[in-house]
This record gives C-alpha cells, sequence and structure tokens, in this order.
C-alpha cells in the first residue's frame, strides 16, 4: 500500500481522497502531486478525447501509409498508357476503376499521393521556418526592427497570393526544370523545389504575427529576466528560454498549414502550371479529367475526394490541437 501512494504522489498515478485519507496524505501533497502533471500530458489527455482530432489522425496516417507503401502491395503501372480499358469502373480487379488514358487510378492515387504530402509537409515546414525566424525576431528585439520587420509582413499579407503564385511558378518553372536536369538529371525534382519554395515563401506570415505577439508577451516574465541576468546570450534567451514556452500557437499553425500547401499544390496543378501532366499528383489527376468528367466522373472524383478527406483530416487535426494546447483547458 506504501509502494502504490508513493507511486501515486509521483504522478503515476491518481491518488484518490479515499486513499490521501487513509494513508494520512494532506492537501498539501496532493496539490504538489496534481502539479508534477507536465502541460504536454495535459494537452494529451485533453486532445484524446477530441473524437474529430483522433479520426483526422487515423485518417492522415491511413493515407499516408498507403500512399508510401501501397504501390508495394498493388502492383499496377503509373505510366503505362492504354494498358487497361479507358473508363471503367470501379470493380474488384481495379478499386478505383481506369481514367480515360486507360491507366489505373488506385495506382495513380497511391503514387500521386507521396507527392502532394510531401509538398505539404515541406511547404509547411518552411513556412513555420520562415514565420517563426521573423516573429521570433520581431517579438524579442521590438523598436524599429520589429516595426520594419511588421511592415514587411503587412506587405505579403496585402499580395493576391493566388495570382503571385501562378505568377511565380509559371516565369520560373522551365528555369528549375532545365537547371535540375544538367545537375541532377531530375525535371520534376526542380518543380518539387520551386512549388515548395514559393507556397512556403508566401504563407509564413500568419506564423509570423502569432510568434511575435507570443514573444512578447513572454519575454517579460520571471524567468527570462532571471536567464538575462546571470549572462544568457540574446540567442540563448530566443531559443533556449522563450522559444519552447511559445511552441503552442506554432504547432497549431503548422498542422493547418500542411492542409493549405496541398491545396494549393493541387490548384497548381489543376491549372497546368504545377508538376507535368506525366507526374500524376492529385491535382494532376484533376487537370488531367476535367475533358471527361461527363464521360467518367469518377476519373475526377477520386483524387478529388483524397484532397478533401486528407485537408479534413488535418483540419481536424489542427481543431483538436487548438483546442488541448489552449492553457485554459489544460489546466
Amino acid at each position: 500500500m506504501a509502494n502504490e501512494l508513493e507511486a501515486q504522489q509521483l504522478g503515476k498515478t491518481n491518488v484518490t481522497p479515499e486513499l490521501a485519507a487513509a494513508e494520512g496524505v494532506g492537501p498539501v501533497s496532493l496539490d504538489r502531486v496534481r502539479k508534477q502533471r507536465s502541460l504536454w500530458g495535459n494537452a494529451w489527455r485533453q486532445f484524446r478525447h477530441h473524437n474529430l482530432a483522433m479520426a483526422g489522425v487515423i485518417v492522415f496516417l491511413f493515407f499516408t501509409v498507403c500512399c508510401f507503401l501501397g504501390p508495394f502491395v498493388y502492383t499496377r503501372p503509373v505510366d503505362a498508357p492504354f494498358e487497361f480499358g479507358a473508363g471503367l469502373a470501379p470493380t474488384l480487379h481495379h478499386l478505383m476503376g481506369t481514367d480515360s488514358m486507360g491507366q489505373d487510378i488506385l495506382a495513380r492515387i497511391f503514387y500521386g499521393g507521396r507527392i502532394s504530402i510531401s509538398v505539404g509537409l515541406v511547404a509547411a515546414s518552411v513556412a513555420i521556418i520562415i514565420g517563426t525566424l521573423i516573429g521570433a525576431v520581431a517579438g524579442f528585439f521590438g523598436g524599429g526592427l520589429d516595426s520594419l520587420l511588421m511592415r514587411l509582413t503587412d506587405l505579403f499579407i496585402s499580395l493576391p497570393q493566388l495570382p503571385l503564385l501562378l505568377l511565380i511558378t509559371f516565369l520560373y518553372k522551365d528555369k528549375m526544370m532545365s537547371f535540375f536536369d544538367q545537375t541532377t538529371g531530375s525535371a520534376n525534382l526542380g518543380v518539387f523545389v520551386l512549388i515548395v519554395g514559393v507556397i512556403g515563401g508566401l504563407a509564413w506570415m500568419t506564423t509570423a504575427r502569432l510568434v511575435r505577439a507570443s514573444f512578447l508577451s513572454v519575454r517579460e516574465k520571471e524567468f527570462v529576466e532571471a536567464a538575462r541576468s546571470v549572462g544568457a546570450s540574446r540567442s540563448s534567451l530566443i531559443f533556449k528560454h522563450i522559444l519552447p514556452n511559445v511552441m503552442s500557437p506554432i504547432i497549431v499553425a503548422a498542422t493547418l498549414e500542411v492542409g493549405n500547401a496541398i491545396i494549393s499544390e493541387s490548384a497548381l496543378s489543376f491549372l497546368g502550371l504545377g508538376f507535368p501532366s506525366d507526374v500524376p499528383t492529385w491535382g494532376v489527376m484533376l487537370y488531367n479529367a476535367q475533358n471527361y468528367m461527363q464521360l467518367y466522373p469518377h476519373e475526377a472524383l477520386m483524387p478529388g475526394m483524397m484532397i478533401f478527406l486528407t485537408v479534413l483530416a488535418i483540419n481536424y487535426v489542427g481543431d483538436g490541437l487548438r483546442d488541448a494546447l489552449d492553457p485554459r483547458k489544460t489546466s
């Protein structure tokens, strides 16, 4: 009994009032045990009770695993025109049917999903890194530097995102493909780098504002003043003392940005300015299906459904993280 109570006092199990009374543990000890619960532990408890968020995690992980491992199980060619009958409805042999070129849609969904999800993850990482650095510098130093960086942020916010995205891709797509084809032998890698860079470079502003606001609030706290008084450098104050305490809005913004990046890549490809037509991303599949929607509606329905479900799952995860990391709900 004593060992059990000791483990419970260390926060490994819950201490009930009856057990505390029986063993002579007073209110002070109970409060100490409750305080030992970490913020991340409380956030996980809150998150796992968010049913839609947990469903979003399951769906996104399922799609990701299927896209990266599915081609090893579902061995159908993705780039063999007229390999099968054109416009076949879904059957047991072709689970999502075939497109107007007689290619298996599910095999192309798997292949394209790896590219679309990778673009979303990498572009979101680029946006979060840029936004975090700009927001951290603006919020920590303040003054004229803060004003300059926030006016730069306002400038980027005022720009029309989609037209600018289309313009930059149109101007530099061929140059990037030619450069990477000569240096690495993969022209499609150049398109990937361009799309990731453009999407990430035009999506950092919200993160920058969130991080700046958090830094302005945390930089005056007592633990930051204590670290400054013992001679901590500016980089140490930013990255070791303040940044770990403002990760909540960054995590939520990163989650939501993945879905936005997937939609942006799909829009670019659908408009013919993304990946080449022989690279079956979900957006390219929609682009190839636009002339056959009446004849073969499933050709557009399948990739559209994958985009919709993936982005919806990511948004639910972000919604759950926002609630779980809210200090008013995790106290």
